[in-house]
């Protein structure tokens, strides 16, 4: 991705890049999205978007950012209480699926065959990130939980864990609501971190 802009100009151009990227994946598949379609919609030249992204899927990851902050905020594990109730009484999931359900178009977009696998790592990376400093702060609260090291597999396992069920999810595999979905896949989830 590209670095931020500190210049007003360049920071209004990579918002409205970003943004009409955001409105055309809605309607469309990301690989049918061309970097002229997205200059065309945000009224910026072409020379403008490689000033700030070197293709669509490094603007795809850059312009989801702000939605993957928001994802990671309703992460569960970081009340060090949760790992004690095999089902609370407020699944720490449902955010979590009810956040994928909300922005369902774009991440069916973003994620599904034809979307892009810069973005797909770029979600895994901040979600591996999250987890492992929610078990971290897990395992310094409750004699339940294990410190992993840095970079143990099972960080990267529940990330694509949550990633890999809720494409399935999007895509109609596993029908329900996300209360439902959270409440199959919540005693799994913990199952996992208690065993690392």
């Amino acid at each position: 991705m590209g670095a931020p802009a500190k210049d007003p100009r360049a920071r209004r151009s990579r918002r409205a890049l970003e943004h009409a990227l955001l409105e055309l994946v809605r309607t469309e598949d990301l690989a049918q999205i061309s970097v002229s379609d997205i200059t065309k919609h945000a009224r910026v030249s072409r020379s403008t978007f490689y000033e700030h992204y070197v293709d669509v899927h490094d603007l795809a990851a850059s312009a989801c950012t702000d939605l993957f902050d928001e994802l990671v905020a309703g992460l569960p594990l970081a009340d060090p209480g949760l790992v004690d109730e095999a089902e609370p009484a407020d699944n720490p999931l449902v955010p979590v699926y009810t956040h994928f359900g909300t922005h369902a178009e774009l991440y069916r977009s973003l994620l599904g065959p034809d979307g892009s696998a810069r973005v797909l790592s770029h979600l895994l990376d901040r979600l591996r990130v999250a987890t492992t400093v929610n078990l971290r702060f897990a395992a310094r609260s409750s004699a339940r939980v294990t410190e992993s090291p840095p970079g143990d597999p099972l960080h990267a396992l529940i990330a694509g864990a949550i990633v890999g069920t809720a494409v399935g999810w999007l895509r109609g595999d596993a029908p329900g609501t996300p209360e439902e979905l959270a409440a199959r896949v919540w005693p799994r989830l913990l199952a996992a971190a208690l065993a690392g």
